[in-house]
């Protein structure tokens, strides 16, 4: 998280990823199915990111692969990166992989590179050339990280147009338009 107050990096933290816990866990109540108050090794289940990185790092849980990042996004991201709506898989999409990968599965760095290398490129030509009404729709497709970027990309094609359209090119220095004093 790049800031405690950071309310994108919270939210991020709170996706849920699956788990399989590695030793068995007395006083914790996971779900309502377990009555027993303790979970078993091997048992799976999907806990917040925050936790089980935690759990992670004490080697109780192995985390695995989400949906977001499963076979099936891999397929559609090699297909046709552009029109994959990543937001309805994760909002926090390439935030969230690049927390994710050195814990469950490294390959999910190249598919965050590659996506966002083909995506980055639409989301510019989209940013400098659609009208509102035709990138509302667009916009619904980007994650978060890409929304940021969109935004950011409008608004200095708005302060580029702005300079463009502007004043004077050239303003004549304050000091030339003096004489000189005549020496005494």
């Amino acid at each position: 998280m790049a800031s405690y107050y950071d309310i994108d990096g919270i939210l991020m933290e709170e996706e849920f990823v699956p788990v399989v816990f590695q030793k068995a866990i007395n006083g914790v109540n996971i779900d309502e199915s377990t009555e027993k108050g303790c979970v078993e090794q091997g048992s799976k289940t999907e806990l917040p990111f925050w936790l089980a990185h935690e759990l992670h790092m004490r080697q109780a849980v192995s985390i695995s692969v989400p949906n977001c990042f499963n076979q099936k996004t891999r397929l559609e991201i090699q297909a046709d990166a552009a029109c994959v709506d990543l937001r309805s898989r994760c909002p926090y999409f390439y935030e969230f992989g690049c927390k994710l990968a050195p814990l469950c599965d490294k390959s999910i760095g190249l598919l965050l590179s590659y996506a966002f290398q083909i995506r980055y490129k639409e989301v510019l030509h989209k940013a400098h050339t659609t009208a509102f009404a035709a990138a509302s729709k667009f916009l619904m497709l980007l994650t978060k990280e890409e929304t940021y970027l969109y935004d950011a990309a409008q608004s200095s094609m708005l302060a580029f147009k702005k300079w463009r359209m502007g004043g004077p090119r050239l303003q004549r220095a304050s000091i030339l338009g003096r004489k000189r004093k005549p020496a005494e």
